[in-house]
């Protein structure tokens, strides 16, 4: 479904602060596949989401998707393809407008075009019970403002977004992240169930290692923009944090970084 090949990304070149995001990146993600990638803080996690949305332009490389190159494509164009889900629950949804016209956008995205705002009938009985899945009773409130949900609430009515046209790809950027950890807890459940009803293929940057030993089937860690670990499902299904923390300590030791490295992911992944 995504085939990555030797994908660089530099930001800011020949400047001062210059960053080499992705180095020779080299990934392929299958069909179905639920991937979950962590790696320390600037490891280029983000920039891998970044460059298959298309919000960032690679500088070498090819990215297919479903087997269409979409190397130059634009985010818009990708669109199509890819459904994503930010860190900040205020990001993807409109604030000023309910929480039916919201899903409604959701439901004619990718059509020829946008229709007159209205909800009647069968699709509102529709999203009613889409929003009643999620248990945070939201289905009685289709017509209050997202702006008037609490951040849980919201990232919530984002994911059920993101799948209510099914996407070819399913993007999650550490969509957990801002949130307190029983909203956390819950979103996670719900991204576990949608991906598995859908049987979707999901690609998911988490800071946390417990999430990321139970979430998907396959597990990347990445470091300085590389990809350094491949777990698949049945090595995955053997690890635990504590493996994951010896694995960064050895790169601590390796690079001759401070012990605060083991000690920041401590407090950030687990």
């Amino acid at each position: 479904m995504i085939s990555i090949s030797n994908i660089n990304k530099v930001f800011n070149a020949g400047e001062p602060d210059e960053v080499s995001a992705l180095k020779e990146v080299n990934l392929i993600i299958h069909e179905h596949e639920f991937v979950t990638v962590i790696g320390t803080n600037g490891s280029g996690k983000s920039t891998l989401l970044n460059v298959i949305a298309g919000s960032a332009a690679t500088d070498k490389g090819i990215i297919t998707i479903d087997g269409t190159d979409v190397t130059r494509k634009a985010d818009f164009q990708r669109a199509k393809y890819i459904s994503r889900v930010f860190q900040n629950p205020y990001s993807g949804t409109a604030p000023g407008m309910t929480i039916a016209e919201n899903l409604l956008m959701a439901f004619f995205r990718g059509g020829a075009r946008y229709p007159v705002i209205s909800l009647k009938g069968q699709l509102k009985d529709k999203f009613r019970t889409q929003l009643a899945s999620l248990d945070m009773q939201l289905e009685d409130r289709l017509d209050n403002l997202m702006g008037s949900l609490s951040g849980g609430q919201r990232q919530a009515v984002t994911l059920l977004m993101a799948v209510l046209q099914t996407p070819k790809v399913l993007l999650l950027d550490e969509h957990i992240a801002a949130l307190d950890p029983k909203s956390a807890a819950q979103i996670i459940r719900l991204t576990q169930k949608f991906v598995s009803e859908n049987n979707l293929t999901t690609l998911m940057v988490t800071h946390s290692m417990k999430n990321a030993l139970e979430s998907g089937n396959r597990m990347i860690m990445m470091h300085k923009g590389r990809i350094i670990e491949d777990f698949q499902e049945q090595d995955k299904k053997n690890l635990t944090v504590e493996d994951l923390l010896s694995k960064f300590e050895d790169i601590r030791k390796a690079e001759k970084l401070t012990p605060e490295l083991i000690d920041s992911l401590k407090n950030q992944y687990i």
